[in-house]
């Protein structure tokens, strides 16, 4: 049985997928505290908000649809963990079929209005395990 704060994190995770997915960049961005740390590849983190809004503009253009196969969150005061594999088909512009898939690793923090948002999102949490 999970806490209502894990249901809320959970419920912070899937307004971003679900908006992503829509094209709703504004609201995908305001699931983001305002300096957090966004993992767009392996290795190398975003912190300029206007940087990662043009990113995900970018690879909106895939239409992408996520699919996670679980979801792990771990909740210590007002911080918490949330993990979760996930999968993506996506069609780039031209026409061709892509498909990947990674393990989602984002750290969040509750808000002073109780809302919570993400401080570090890393969807290549398994790429160290992929060398």
């Amino acid at each position: 049985m999970s806490t209502t704060q894990e249901q809320n994190v959970l419920s912070l995770i899937q307004k971003m997928t679900s908006n992503f997915e829509q094209g709703n960049l504004e609201t995908v961005m305001s699931t983001y505290e305002e300096n957090a740390a966004i993992m767009f590849e392996p290795g190398t983190a975003v912190t300029d908000k206007a940087v990662s809004q043009q990113i995900f503009a970018e690879f909106k253009s895939l239409n992408p649809k996520f699919s996670y196969s679980g979801h792990e969150v771990i909740v210590a005061g007002d911080i918490a963990l949330h993990i979760a594999p996930w999968s993506m088909k996506g069609q780039t512009p031209d026409g061709q079929e892509i498909a990947e898939t990674g393990l989602s690793v984002a750290v969040v923090r509750q808000q002073a209005d109780g809302s919570w948002k993400m401080v570090i999102d890393n969807p290549h949490g398994n790429h160290l395990l992929n060398n």
